[in-house]
């Protein structure tokens, strides 16, 4: 994902197309790449269509996705495979891995797993054992048509539906086709998606179970952050429930209602109560756990699968260093 923000200039007099003002002005993308890479946007804090009108002084917002890379390294990565069929995989992504390539990560990712695995597939589907001829001292394999063995050499970009932080565990999915991104992609940006996550939080929150709503925008002193606010960027809705309390920590199940970037962490420590063990967004090291990494994990994930008609639930397990973290817990 991509940011900018900036103040529109007098080249915007008399108003112009957010989209327009974005392509000929800022240069920042053409018209159609707007569009292709879901470009979202906020005009003085609020939520807004690419094709508002933009005046001089409006403070604009932008957000839009990274392109996709041309030089992926197939890599073969072990994966915690929850679920896998001819069109999507379900992983336990573990704590530390990158979901996509970006600037310091263009190998070792999740992504990078993906195609290895999906070409991986592909091959065998084309390649049967052919029993062994002496007189071939070489093999030469022709592409021709649409079917599995084109496909292997077509370009392919693995369907990274949705994302978690590096220091977040838990469930992901994503695709082998683009059919079946844009079938889920959909469901996410319709919400009709259920996640649940799983945190370690410190401090004590006001109820047992209840509803965080705030906006969240970039943060103006260091862009690398977010942060709450009461009316600039973009709405996020987060519901939670404190499964067990130990005083001055807690177990919480989180359900995120939006889907904001690192909205789980910044609306714990909007409530005064960081999730343990995060790196961005709790004040300092806790002295009780100080090698305690981000303590948040992805439970569970319920969507429509390509081609069914009803949900399935999928489930990771809770990590070893969540065990190990509630079994000093419970001796208070």
């Amino acid at each position: 994902m991509e940011h900018f923000n900036s103040i529109v200039g007098t080249e915007a007099q008399g108003g112009m197309r957010l989209d327009r003002y974005v392509s000929e002005v800022l240069k920042l993308l053409s018209r159609s790449q707007v569009k292709a890479r879901n470009m979202t946007a906020t005009v003085n804090g609020k939520p807004v269509k690419v094709s508002r009108i933009v005046e001089p002084g409006d403070l604009i917002d932008l957000s839009w996705n990274s392109p996709e890379p041309t030089d992926l390294i197939p890599e073969e990565i072990p994966f915690n495979v929850l679920y896998e069929d001819e069109r999507v995989i379900v992983i336990n992504k573990p704590q530390g891995m990158v979901v996509h390539p970006g600037a310091g990560n263009r190998q070792g990712t999740m992504a990078n797993g993906i195609l290895y695995r999906r070409n991986k597939k592909l091959r065998a589907e084309v390649e049967p054992p052919a029993p062994y001829d002496p007189t071939l001292n070489g093999t030469a394999t022709i592409i021709c048509g649409d079917g599995p063995a084109a496909a292997a050499a077509a370009p392919f970009r693995p369907g990274i539906v949705h994302r978690l932080d590096k220091d977040t565990s838990g469930v992901i999915i994503a695709t082998y086709d683009d059919e079946a991104l844009t079938f889920l992609a959909n469901q996410f940006k319709q919400r009709k998606t259920r996640k649940t996550y799983i945190a370690i939080i410190k401090g004590t929150l006001p109820q047992s179970r209840g509803r965080i709503e705030t906006f969240i925008a970039r943060d103006q002193h260091n862009r690398k952050l977010f942060c709450c606010t009461k009316d600039r960027g973009k709405h996020a809705v987060t519901l939670y429930r404190v499964v067990r309390d130990y005083g001055n920590y807690a177990l919480v199940l989180l359900r995120p209602k939006t889907g904001r970037t690192h909205q789980l962490r910044l609306h714990m420590r909007y409530l005064g109560c960081p999730i343990l063990g995060d790196p961005l967004y709790s004040t300092k090291k806790d002295t009780r756990f100080p090698d305690a990494t981000l303590m948040l994990h992805a439970l569970r994930l319920t969507l429509t699968l390509p081609g069914n008609t009803k949900p399935s639930t999928f489930y990771a397990p809770l990590p070893e260093r969540f065990k190990a973290i509630l079994k000093d817990l419970k001796g208070l």
